[in-house]
């Protein structure tokens, strides 16, 4: 076998690990972002994937792959390759004109595969192999507006308006008794999932989080906005539901997000949301599992609500 070749054990299966020392994630040089390799990168996604794995079974995949790392090309890929193992699980999607054949990742050796292949990013679909058309998760995507840094600075983001947009939110959710979830991004913002049955389609997902975003932006028309076009935002909040439609992708839970330092998409707990530290890339691979550990989700995602009975009391609310 070859020097730069190495095997990882992933239950039944052997994993090969190539070239475990190419750097994906440089450092900044002043300690503050740390480098990581390919071979960091596998010994992440081996320890989550007893956390991770529950989030992306019989879920198809869109991969954000950076083979050079990322200070090379970055594409995104949807299409298995006919070169992937062929005990990796597959769907193959209808779409205009031919099929995507989706890569499924139902074991601990399908993500140590993908990490080799340098996927560094997991997107996600809302909805499972089996039931496509009804998603048994909702997302809402809390967009931080940007702010200046100093007269003439560069932008940067606002975390003070998720946080505070994430408690409106949820106080919602609770009055409409959804359970929700909480997550960091790893990148910007936050995410509140809210685990559904898979009864309804797409469609009527949709339009419940559009009705529920536009209910709280109603309210809050100075902090938050669901205008599409960012020259209508201003300095307001976006509450994205856009996430919620048939072959859109989030990201996974627990998810490494290709950005300097290896920030990684975390659950939280709402009370975590008061932590003068949290930031949207708050962990990184060197700390999630930790967090993933204390099960900040725990009695929320098993038990998935029907949107029934709070569309009725949604209306009544924005009726009264």
């Amino acid at each position: 076998m070859s020097g730069d070749v190495r095997t990882v054990r992933a239950g039944r299966r052997t994993v090969e690990v190539h070239r475990a020392d190419k750097v994906l994630f440089p450092g900044n040089g002043d300690g503050r972002e740390k480098e990581y390799t390919k071979g960091d990168l596998v010994e992440y996604y081996r320890s989550a994937a007893p956390f991770m794995l529950p989030h992306l079974r019989g879920r198809p995949l869109m991969l954000e792959r950076h083979p050079d790392g990322l200070d090379g090309p970055r594409f995104m890929q949807k299409n298995t390759p006919d070169n992937y193992p062929e005990w990796i699980s597959r769907i193959e999607v209808p779409k205009e004109g031919g099929t995507v054949c989706h890569t499924v990742c139902d074991d601990s050796a399908t993500l140590l595969h993908l990490a080799d292949q340098a996927s560094l990013t997991l997107h996600r679909w809302l909805s499972r192999v089996g039931r496509l058309d009804r998603p048994d998760r909702m997302v809402f995507d809390l967009d931080p507006p940007p702010v200046p840094e100093g007269p003439g600075g560069t932008p940067r983001d606002d975390f003070a308006a998720v946080r505070e947009a994430a408690v409106l939110l949820g106080e919602l959710l609770d009055e409409l008794q959804l359970p929700s979830g909480l997550m960091t991004t790893g990148s910007r913002g936050l995410h509140v999932v809210v685990p559904l049955n898979g009864r309804h389609d797409f469609d009527e997902v949709r339009e419940f989080a559009r009705d529920v975003a536009d209910t709280l932006a109603g309210a809050h028309p100075d902090r938050l906005t669901t205008a599409a076009r960012k020259k209508q935002r201003g300095d307001r909040l976006y509450l994205d539901v856009g996430r919620n439609a048939y072959a859109q992708t989030a990201v996974a839970p627990l998810t490494v997000r290709a950005l300097p330092g290896a920030p990684v998409a975390t659950p939280i707990t709402w009370d975590q949301l008061d932590d003068p530290d949290l930031t949207a890339r708050r962990w990184t691979i060197a700390d999630a599992v930790e967090q993933a550990r204390t099960d900040p989700w725990a009695a929320i995602m098993g038990r998935g609500r029907a949107l029934g009975p709070a569309r009725r009391r949604l209306d009544a609310l924005r009726t009264s």
